[in-house]
């Protein structure tokens, strides 16, 4: 009989080491530049990696006015928003959205690239997207991810 007791270790998410990271979508395709994202997000660049706790980082974005898209998406890609009343479904370009909420053409692709439960809105809440240039998130130092 083998006295060997094997065990699988459970990385402690309270000890998880959080890091800053910021991109520059600037001439970035949107949705290879967003899985990226999603995948910081989860944490699966680190070796500690759990499918059941959030183990990922915090992810800065800055030009989100300046990503690109491939093919005709700009005018065939539609946003759908619908305020609960009948009637109440609104269709929004690709082109118009990026016009009108930048930010919001980023966020709505990471948020769909997580897990639809409490984790993945625990994930969705460390992702930061700005338009421009400029963040407010100096005092973290963020690094430069290298993807």
């Amino acid at each position: 009989m083998n006295t060997l007791s094997y065990r699988t270790l459970t990385p402690d998410p309270a000890a998880a080491e959080r890091k800053w990271y910021i991109v520059d979508a600037e001439g970035e395709v949107v949705g290879r530049l967003c899985a990226r994202i999603a995948h910081v997000l989860r944490g699966k660049h680190k070796p500690s990696f759990a499918t059941h706790l959030d183990m990922g980082d915090f992810v800065i974005v800055i030009n989100a006015d300046k990503v690109r898209f491939t093919g005709d998406k700009w005018e065939d890609k539609i946003y759908l928003d619908y305020s609960g009343y009948p009637g109440g479904q609104r269709k929004t370009k690709a082109s118009a959205m990026l016009a009108k909420k930048p930010h919001e053409v980023i966020e709505r692709a990471v948020k769909g690239m997580l897990p639809k439960t409490k984790l993945g809105r625990a994930m969705y809440r460390k992702l930061f997207v700005y338009a421009g240039p400029n963040h407010p998130h100096q005092a973290q130092k963020p690094e430069p991810f290298n993807f």
